[in-house]
C-alpha cells in the first residue's frame, strides 16, 4: 500500500479512498471543471469535494452547480475555487452560498437574508439544540448539525469542534448514516481507533449494506495490524458494490501480503478492468506481473 500522507496531506488514492469517489467520478467533476485536478490534496480540498457530494446527494443537477460555479468565480474575482473556500447548500435543487455572513443567490448575486458579524459568532459557538431557522423536527436539526460540521471543516475548525458538530447530528438522529460515516473519519484522522471503529459500527446497524462502512473498516483493521477482519470487511464490501475498485486494490494488497497470489491476482485484474488509468493502475500491473512471473516460475519447476 503506498505510504500514508501526513495528517494535512492526502493522495489522490486516499481521497477517494475516504470518500467513497470512483476515479471516472473524480475526472468528471474536474472535466466539468467543478474542482482542480490534484494528485496531493490538502484538508480543504477534501472539504470541497465533500460539498460537491452534498449538492450531488441532494440532486442539484449538474448544470446548475457548474451554473452556480461559473457566476461566483466571475462575481467574486477574489474567489479561485468557490467548492473550497464558500459554503455552497442545497435549497431544493437550488444552490444558495454564504457570502461574508450573508446568504446569496450564485448566479444573480441576489442576497437573499443579511445575518449580522455577532449573529454567525453565536452560531458559529454551538448555541445548544436550536436550529436558526426553525425548529420543524429532530430529522431537520439533526441535517442543521451534519451541515454545520462540513461547514467547520470548510473553515478549518479544530478537529474538536468538526467532532462536536457530527456527535450532534447523530445524537438528534441516530439513524443519520452519512454523520455517523463523517464522524468515524474524523476519528480515523486523529488515530482514534476505537472511536472510528463503533461510528463505522454504528452505520452498519443502521444500514448493513453500505459498502463504503465496510471498505472503511477494512482499512482500520488494516492500520491495526487485523488482517483477517480487514479482508473479510473489503470483500463485504465488494460482494455489495462489485465495482468497487479500490476495494479490489486494497484487498489486493492485503492477499498478496498474506501469501494468497490466486486471490491477489484475480483483485489486481479486476482492480485494472475498473481503474485502468488511473496512477495507481501502474503499480497493480507490476505487481500483478511479479505475481506472474512467480507463478511460472513455481510452475516450471
Amino acid at each position: 500500500m503506498p505510504p500514508a500522507a501526513s495528517p494535512e496531506i492526502f493522495s489522490r488514492r486516499q481521497v477517494r479512498r475516504l470518500l467513497g469517489i470512483r476515479e471516472n467520478q473524480l475526472k468528471s467533476w474536474e472535466q466539468k471543471g467543478f474542482v482542480p485536478a490534484l494528485e496531493v490534496y490538502a484538508w480543504q480540498d477534501l472539504v470541497a469535494l465533500r460539498s460537491l457530494q452534498s449538492l450531488r446527494r441532494d440532486r442539484v443537477p449538474a448544470a446548475r452547480i457548474a451554473q452556480a460555479l461559473r457566476a461566483l468565480r466571475r462575481k467574486l474575482a477574489e474567489v479561485q475555487n468557490p467548492l473550497r473556500e464558500l459554503k455552497l447548500v442545497a435549497e431544493g435543487r437550488h444552490i444558495v452560498v454564504l457570502v461574508d455572513g450573508q446568504r446569496m443567490e450564485p448566479v444573480s448575486g441576489q442576497l437573499l437574508l443579511d445575518f449580522a458579524a455577532d449573529e454567525m459568532c453565536r452560531l458559529l459557538a454551538f448555541p445548544g439544540r436550536q436550529s436558526p431557522r426553525e425548529r420543524a423536527g429532530r430529522g431537520r436539526e439533526a441535517e442543521f448539525w451534519f451541515q454545520k460540521g462540513l461547514e467547520m471543516e470548510q473553515a478549518g475548525a479544530p478537529f474538536e469542534q468538526i467532532i462536536q458538530a457530527y456527535q450532534h447530528a447523530v445524537e438528534l438522529d441516530p439513524a443519520s448514516v452519512g454523520a455517523l460515516v463523517n464522524l468515524g473519519t474524523a476519528h480515523y484522522h486523529r488515530r482514534e481507533w476505537h472511536d472510528a471503529e463503533r461510528c463505522y459500527q454504528r452505520a452498519l446497524e443502521v444500514e448493513p449494506a453500505y459498502a463504503l462502512a465496510h471498505f472503511n473498516l477494512g482499512n482500520l483493521y488494516d492500520e491495526l495490524g487485523n488482517t483477517e477482519r480487514s479482508r473479510a470487511h473489503y470483500e463485504k464490501a465488494i460482494a455489495l458494490t462489485p465495482g468497487y475498485a479500490d476495494a479490489h486494490y486494497n484487498l489486493a494488497l492485503l492477499c498478496q501480503r498474506d501469501g494468497l497470489a490466486m486471490k491477489a491476482m484475480r483483485h489486481w485484474e479486476a482492480y485494472l478492468k475498473l481503474d485502468p488509468a488511473s496512477s495507481w493502475a501502474a503499480i497493480a500491473r507490476r505487481e500483478l506481473e511479479k505475481l506472474r512471473e512467480a507463478a511460472l516460475v513455481h510452475g516450471g519447476r
